[in-house]
């Protein structure tokens, strides 16, 4: 894995959220974007070349709103930038990793992503990132 791409934070109000990490940063979100596929309405901040990135639940039955609904506001995932994503994919599976999808799927910010299921990874939602070419 090349670096820490960003961190996912799941809210219940993006705007309340946007407006707290504005002040906490210092500078304003550089992106709001919808991810239909995921359910989910995101907003990006620039923290020191590592990205915040705030999900907010588009519908009540999204990850996110069942997230929220069961642990709370708060750390949702760590992204990991990788480059190929498939060969990477694959050789995580071979090391015994489960993977939520079999394919990469669009995902915010111009990323190709697929996540790793918690139970491989000691109870942290892991997502692997490529930028689109």
């Amino acid at each position: 894995m090349k670096k820490l791409e960003h961190i996912g934070i799941a809210v219940k109000n993006l705007e309340e959220s946007n407006a707290l990490f504005a002040r906490l940063l210092g500078k304003p979100h550089y992106k709001i974007e919808e991810v239909a596929s995921e359910g989910v309405r995101t907003s990006f901040f620039d923290a020191g070349g590592i990205k915040i990135e705030l999900l907010e639940a588009i519908s009540p039955d999204s990850p996110i709103a069942k997230f929220i609904e069961k642990r709370g506001e708060g750390i949702h995932h760590l992204a990991f930038d990788v480059e190929p994503i498939g060969d990477k994919m694959t050789e995580l599976r071979e090391q015994g990793f489960m993977l939520l999808s079999d394919e990469p799927k669009p995902g915010a910010d111009n990323k190709e992503i697929v996540f790793l299921h918690p139970k491989s990874t000691q109870g942290v939602l892991i997502e692997l990132c490529q930028e689109k070419k």
